[in-house]
């Protein structure tokens, strides 16, 4: 199967500071790679070098095989993008926006009704965008990002401090374009959000790629399995962790339990975050 997002050794630098320093990865189609790192790392700007903004250094993109170097009307036929960044028209209702976008794409008979359906803003299609919350605003971005059925998805910090209940809407469409063979880039500093959704994720970090595999795989490698036990002892409640990977856990598990009032017990494992601050030095 060929990559629906094929980059290799790309850069780019804003001056004298090199941002994007020569980078490599792919994305396959159905698949969702989360681009894991904190402000300034170099998200946004690749996001943009691959939606045609910024022109790369060096280095070569191709999205469904076609060679990319700043705009180009075929792709972008093909591609869904959505920002941080709201350009949305304030002064249009929501209907009015989707209409005028899929103009831009020739798109003579939208389905704006079932856009609208998905991101749950049906009954709020004659309203002026003005009037929408930032949760209402932002799934209106991913209905928008969705108005051509693209190939190819960006999403720029698609949940961003939404509430929980727009953030798992707009998870759960990213889910489904997933799954209907859609290829997605998605950027966050939200390592639960990248775990939940990512099929692989790649920690990025002053330009660099420092790590690209599936959330399993770089918590088993990295990380320090364990088993957390809470007793109840002395009126209180004490937690003793006792790791999974050495020799003898059974009898350091026997030995935590033993004659004590067990309250829980559950394995822990590094999460994505952790496992970031040890490979780079630097929280999300």
């Amino acid at each position: 199967m060929h990559a629906a997002i094929q980059v290799d050794s790309i850069q780019y630098s804003y001056g004298s500071h090199q941002a994007v320093k020569g980078i490599s990865f792919m994305v396959a189609p159905g698949e969702v790679l989360g681009f894991l790192g904190p402000n300034g790392a170099g998200k946004s700007t690749t996001l943009k070098m691959l939606t045609g903004q910024l022109v790369p250094a060096g280095g070569t993109i191709h999205i469904l095989g076609q060679a990319v170097r700043g705009h180009s009307s075929a792709i972008h036929a093909r591609m869904g993008v959505s920002f941080e960044e709201k350009n949305l028209y304030h002064q249009m209702s929501a209907e009015e926006n989707l209409r005028f976008f899929a103009s831009l794409f020739g798109i003579k008979q939208p389905d704006i009704d079932g856009l609208l359906e998905q991101v749950d803003l049906l009954k709020r299609k004659k309203d002026r965008v003005s009037a929408y919350s930032k949760g209402m605003k932002q799934r209106l971005m991913i209905a928008r990002a969705l108005i051509n059925d693209p190939a190819v998805l960006f999403l720029d910090e698609p949940t961003d401090g939404l509430d929980p209940v727009s953030a798992q809407a707009i998870q759960n469409i990213i889910r489904q374009r997933a799954a209907a063979g859609t290829a997605i880039l998605l950027t966050t500093h939200d390592m639960m959000e990248a775990d939940k959704l990512s099929d692989r994720v790649a920690f990025i970090n002053e330009g660099l790629i420092h790590a690209i595999d599936t959330p399993e795989a770089l918590k088993l490698k990295h990380g320090q399995r364990a088993v957390v036990v809470r007793v109840r002892r002395g009126g209180g409640i004490e937690e003793i962790q006792v790791p999974l990977d050495a020799a003898a856990t059974g009898d350091s598990l026997k030995r935590a339990v033993d004659g004590q009032e067990v309250v829980t017990v559950h394995t822990k494992e590094a999460s994505l975050e952790e496992i970031f601050i040890t490979m780079t030095g630097r929280g999300l």
